[in-house]
């Protein structure tokens, strides 16, 4: 009878556990600033990761960063992957960030 009861309170502790865990990030980065230069591909806000500088356009929706009003530099954790249609090489889409 125990063993009844004890098994899924114990199987649904788990499953609460597992989904608290906080999911690793790819990178983490700084983000340093708007892009503010006057060019077509220009635009959007500078975030260095590792070695390397790149250019992201927006946040993620649902994303708890606001950079309508930022004191740079922000140090965040994130997830993002190289832009496809890039148009200098530097940008990147940012799938999921948040603040370190």
């Amino acid at each position: 009878m125990i063993r009844k009861i004890l098994f899924p309170f114990i199987l649904l502790l788990s499953c609460l556990y597992c989904s608290m865990q906080e999911h690793e990030f790819k990178s983490e980065g700084i983000i340093t600033g708007i892009d503010d230069r006057e060019c077509s591909c220009c635009g959007g806000y500078f975030v260095e990761i590792e070695d390397s500088t790149y250019r992201f356009d927006a946040v993620p929706p649902g994303s708890k960063l606001d950079l309508e009003n930022p004191n740079f530099p922000i140090a965040v954790k994130l997830d993002w992957r190289e832009d496809p249609n890039a148009c200098l090489g530097d940008e990147i889409i940012v799938e999921r960030i948040e603040r370190q």
